[in-house]
């Protein structure tokens, strides 16, 4: 029986001014970004066109790529598909974000829905959220009863926690650390917030979750599990609203803005985005404005390069200002971070040799506690030197690496240790290569 052809993904197709292979070339972007590659050409766009069905995941990745095309949410429904799973999470801001924090992390620690937790893809629409500010304020997520049972002493503690969580990925990783701190968010901090309490304690409550909620985002995004991170920063976004908090909305906004640059994101979307973070950010600490506009750097040096170089400018005028002790994670931006900053503004500006010296005043700036840093940084130091002929200097550097690589063992350094192998596998003839790539294969197993 002839097949009837999909007169409405025609119709989207048609509206993308995509030709076959370039629908392929997007659909195979998103499943990258996903690290699940798959295999689709133009003949099997034109299949799909005849009214063949794609399977799952492909669908919900061409749903994703017409989605980021035409600027609007494709649903199955709209793009004739009936192969696509639901997603058991979507993605909402105007979910209760309590009643969000426990779904969640309810899934998180799970082994037989934590899986879901990626199911669907990560959305670039996601990254537009709406004014949860508005005209009279941020509306607190549920009534708070004065003179209730939770207040200063599990105020304290969270802090701590936080403080402590945050020295554990710094210096560990996020893979580790992830499951402790969903728990701790499920069990101790979730029936806090939904306890009573003074309208003051229950917003400090929400501000200190909303961080703690970013140190999780960070683990899974360390752990490649972007679409929780997505998740997770959505909801950080909603309690650091809800709290009144400026500067940690700021922080959560720059947060899954630096997310989606990761995922090699730079358009109006995350642009946009980042801006939000530096206009929330006015009234914050300087390092909190610090960090806010050296990400708008990083991303503006993809659409306009003097403005990139003033933000940057801004961003290092604001971290001169910084002054006292830091309180805790979300109150410091290290320098040895704006300095790497920096140099990823200039690495998109294809300035490579500023950006080697920012790496290496990265380098030098970094401190002890600092180890999960300082070794992404050895690795983006070293992949650059590489990539323009400096082989002998990127081996000390990749040496450097290797060296830690045990200590800090995630897919995203698993993956950064292949980036390493490939490129060294063209000068395998060199000595010290030649025993760096026995050490590392031998990592692999």
């Amino acid at each position: 029986m002839p097949r009837t052809p999909n007169q409405h993904l025609q119709d989207l197709v048609r509206r993308s001014g995509w030709n076959h292979s370039q629908l392929a070339r997007a659909v195979r972007l998103v499943a990258a970004e996903h690290e699940r590659p798959v295999l689709c050409d133009h003949t099997s766009v034109s299949r799909w066109l005849a009214g063949t069905q794609p399977r799952p995941p492909t669908s919900t990745y061409l749903l994703e790529a017409l989605s980021r095309k035409l600027g609007r949410r494709i649903t199955a429904q709209n793009a004739g598909l009936t192969r696509v799973p639901s997603a058991p999470l979507t993605q909402s801001w105007q979910d209760n974000p309590l009643h969000r924090l426990g779904l969640l992390v309810e899934f998180e620690l799970n082994p037989a829905r934590a899986h879901l937790l990626e199911a669907g893809t990560y959305r670039l629409s996601a990254l537009s959220p709406p004014d949860l500010w508005g005209p009279g304020g941020p509306t607190v997520t549920t009534p708070s009863p004065a003179g209730g049972r939770v207040g200063g002493p599990e105020i304290s503690q969270l802090r701590s926690m936080t403080q402590l969580f945050a020295v554990s990925i710094d210096q560990h990783g996020g893979q580790p650390i992830r499951p402790a701190i969903a728990a701790y968010l499920a069990h101790t901090v979730h029936p806090w917030l939904i306890a009573p309490a003074s309208d003051t304690a229950h917003r400090q409550l929400l501000s200190s979750a909303a961080q703690l909620t970013l140190l999780l985002a960070a683990a899974c995004s360390d752990t490649d599990g972007h679409i929780a991170a997505q998740l997770y920063h959505q909801l950080a976004i909603r309690l650091a609203a809800d709290s009144g908090d400026q500067a940690t909305m700021a922080i959560a906004l720059r947060a899954m803005a630096t997310h989606a640059s990761v995922l090699g994101h730079h358009g109006p979307a995350v642009l946009h985005l980042t801006e939000r973070a530096v206009e929330h950010a006015r009234h914050a600490p300087p390092a909190v404005r610090s960090y806010a506009y050296a990400h708008l750097a990083v991303v503006l040096a993809h659409h306009d390069s003097r403005a990139a170089l003033g933000s940057l400018a801004r961003a290092e005028s604001l971290h001169s200002e910084g002054t006292g002790a830091p309180t805790g994670p979300f109150t410091s931006y290290p320098e040895g971070a704006l300095h790497y900053q920096r140099a990823q503004t200039l690495i998109a500006l294809k300035d490579t040799p500023g950006a080697i010296r920012a790496l290496h005043a990265s380098l030098s700036a970094r401190m002890a506690d600092e180890h999960r840093a300082t070794l992404l940084t050895h690795a983006r130091l070293a992949e650059i030197l590489l990539r323009h002929g400096h082989l002998e200097r990127a081996l000390t550097e990749w040496q450097i690496f290797v060296d830690a690589y045990p200590t800090l063992k995630s897919p995203r350094t698993n993956r950064l240790l292949l980036l390493m192998l490939g490129q060294l596998r063209p000068h395998a003839r060199h000595p010290g290569v030649k025993t760096l790539l026995t050490r590392a294969e031998a990592l692999l197993h």
